[in-house]
């Protein structure tokens, strides 16, 4: 009697603190994905439908906040990325100077809320000169984030074989040549997950800054809500609208990192 062949196991459940970024390899975690954006977009069409007033109302009162959460978002992450790419840098540098003012700016920034770092900039630091509500909000999103960012440059830049850097060095490269032709290329694709979480994050933790006069989408519905106490109704909405721009820069996140060859689990 010929032996039957064993049933393949279930995938393993994967369970991490930030956004499942979604990949073609993983079909389990792309139909979640593409279920949750489903059910986003249909209930959020649904009460427009059903329900214009006053769900379509809000709805088309917030299209200006969303440009500025967009705008606040884009400025945000480049200025952070630069600045975590500076302060890992510094966190791995033989340079103990330079090793100990990053290593102080991540310690010291990742131990203050974000909130509280946006209330000192806006607030506090305008007893010695005015800053815009806008160009406050990037600065500390920026400076919040560049702190996050540089450890996760750090470990990507540390799980590289040391046996790459000393080939190239033999081959007659230098310190600098090694960091930025050998160890920076393989270290992205390590660096590339966490940091795609990290602007997941930041989409979301960019609702903070309506706190300080910023107008976007999460002011724009409170003050919607603040005339017409509506409440329950506007940030249905508002939570319906930060989820699918989530989802979607989840996915856009995801196609990066299987362009860059990383297929993880």
């Amino acid at each position: 009697m010929s032996k039957q062949p064993a049933p393949t196991p279930p995938p393993p459940i994967v369970i991490n603190e930030g956004t499942s970024i979604p990949l073609k390899s993983d079909r389990a975690l792309f139909t979640a994905w593409e279920l949750s954006l489903a059910l986003a977009i249909l209930t959020l069409a649904a009460l427009c439908f059903f329900q214009p007033d006053p769900y379509w109302n809000i709805l088309k009162f917030l299209p200006d906040g969303i440009l500025v959460t967009l705008q606040v978002t884009l400025y945000t992450l480049p200025c952070a990325l630069l600045i975590g790419l500076l302060a890992g840098l510094g966190r791995i540098s033989t340079i103990k100077t330079v090793n100990l003012i990053a290593s102080m700016y991540v310690e010291i920034v990742r131990g203050i809320p974000l909130l509280v770092q946006l209330f000192y900039i806006y607030y506090a630091l305008a007893k010695f000169f005015t800053i815009n509500d806008m160009v406050a909000a990037v600065i500390a999103l920026s400076f919040c984030y560049g702190a996050y960012l540089a450890e996760a440059i750090r470990a990507g830049i540390e799980a590289v074989d040391k046996g790459q850097v000393e080939a190239s060095r033999s081959l007659g490269f230098s310190r600098n040549q090694t960091l930025r032709w050998v160890v920076l290329p393989q270290a992205w694709r390590t660096i590339l997950p966490p940091l795609g979480n990290e602007f997941i994050a930041l989409l979301k933790d960019s609702s903070l800054v309506s706190i300080i006069s910023v107008a976007d989408m999460m002011r724009r519905g409170r003050e919607y809500a603040a005339t017409s106490f509506e409440y329950f109704e506007t940030y249905t909405i508002i939570a319906l609208v930060y989820l699918i721009m989530t989802l979607l820069l989840s996915r856009g996140v995801g196609l990066l990192e299987e362009r860059f060859g990383r297929h993880t689990r």
